[in-house]
C-alpha cells in the first residue's frame, strides 16, 4: 500500500519509524499499530491516500483490546498520518476526526508487593554463588531505590559511587535523564559483596549480567528488563510467594511505603523520576487499602 502511493510515501514512512521516534519501545509499538492498521485496510484501498475516517472508526471498533491500548494505537495513526500529510502524501488526516476512547485512572493496576515479603524474598536466595549476589542485588536495587528495571539493567559497574560519607548510584532513566541517588547501607553491602565475587576488570561493564544457563556462571552480556522479571518470577515461586508480582510491584511497594510513612508527595516523586506528581499517585496503594478496612466493617 505504502509502495502504491509513490515515492514520497515510502520515504515519509522511513522517516516516521527511523527519525521521529526516537525511543526504541515506542517505536516498536507504533510500528505493530500502523501495519496492524494497514492489514486490516487493505482489502478494501489500494493506496494511502483511499483512507477515510470510516475506515479509522471500524478498526477501532473491531479492535479488543484496552481503552489504554487503544489510545496508544490511535496516537500510532495520527503521527503517521500527519507525517503523510506534511510530505504531501495524503490530503488530510483521516484519524485526526476519530475519538477516542475515554479513560480515568486514580491508580495503577501493577500489584503491590507487601514489605514483608520483600524482605521474605531476599533472605530467600542463595548467596553462595554469583549467580545469587547477582539476583539479590537486582531485587534489592528495585526495592532500595524504587528504579525502573529498564535503569537498573542498564547500569555500569562505574555508575555505582562507593564512598563512605555518601555512596550514590548513577541511574539512565527515560528519555535521557540521568539521576543520581543515594545508596542505603544494605544496599552497598549487597554490591561490594557482589563486586568482590565477580572480579571485573573493566569499570564500563555492565552491572548486571546475564547467567549461562545453570551453570551459576555469568556473561560479559547485560541483562536485559524480560531477563530480569524471569528472574524475579522464579525467585518468588522458590521462596513460596505468589508469582503474579512483577519488577513494577517492587517500585509501586517503596513509594506507598514511603508515603504511609508521611514523606512528602515531592519527595518520594524526585525518588521515582516522575516529571509529574499525578503519575506518583497512581502508584499509591494506600487508598485501596482504606476501601478494604471499610468493606470489612459492614455488619452482615
Amino acid at each position: 500500500m505504502i509502495q502504491n502511493s509513490g515515492q514520497a510515501a515510502g520515504f515519509a514512512a522511513d522517516e516516521f519509524f527511523h527519525a521521529d521516534v526516537r525511543n526504541a519501545h515506542t517505536r516498536r509499538a507504533y510500528r505493530q499499530a500502523v501495519t496492524r492498521f494497514l492489514s486490516f485496510v487493505q482489502p478494501d484501498v489500494q493506496s494511502l491516500a483511499m483512507i477515510t475516517p470510516a475506515h479509522v472508526g471500524r478498526y477501532f471498533d473491531q479492535l479488543a483490546v484496552s481503552a489504554t491500548t487503544k489510545k496508544l494505537h490511535l496516537s500510532a495513526l495520527r503521527h503517521f498520518f500527519d507525517r503523510m500529510v506534511n510530505r504531501h502524501v495524503m490530503v488530510l488526516n483521516p484519524a485526526l476526526s476519530v475519538r477516542g476512547e475515554r479513560t480515568s485512572t486514580t491508580e495503577g493496576k501493577t500489584s503491590e508487593i507487601p514489605p514483608i515479603e520483600v524482605r521474605q524474598l531476599l533472605n530467600s536466595i542463595d548467596t553462595s554463588h554469583i549467580v545469587g549476589l547477582r539476583d539479590r542485588l537486582a531485587i534489592a536495587l528495585l526495592a532500595f531505590t524504587a528504579a525502573r528495571v529498564g535503569a537498573i539493567v542498564k547500569l555500569q559497574i562505574v555508575d555505582v559511587k562507593i564512598s563512605v560519607s555518601s555512596p550514590l548510584l548513577q541511574l539512565h532513566e527515560k528519555r535521557g535523564k540521568f539521576r543520581s541517588i543515594p545508596i542505603r547501607h544494605e544496599l552497598v553491602e549487597f554490591i561490594n559483596a557482589y563486586l568482590i565475587t565477580l572480579q571485573y576488570r573493566d569499570p564500563s561493564q555492565s552491572l548486571l549480567r546475564s547467567a549461562i544457563g545453570r551453570t551459576k556462571q555469568l556473561t560479559s552480556s547485560p541483562m536485559t528488563a524480560a531477563d530480569v522479571r524471569c528472574m524475579l518470577k522464579r525467585r518468588l515461586k522458590d521462596a513460596g510467594l505468589p508469582t503474579h508480582y512483577s519488577p513494577h510491584s517492587l517500585r509501586v511497594m517503596a513509594v506507598t511505603d514511603l508515603l504511609n510513612q508521611g514523606v512528602s508527595l515531592e519527595s518520594v516523586q524526585f525518588l521515582a523520576g516522575h516529571s509529574d506528581p499525578r503519575t506518583t499517585r497512581l502508584y499509591d496503594r494506600r487508598q485501596q487499602k482504606v476501601t478494604r478496612n471499610l468493606v470489612e466493617r459492614i455488619s452482615v
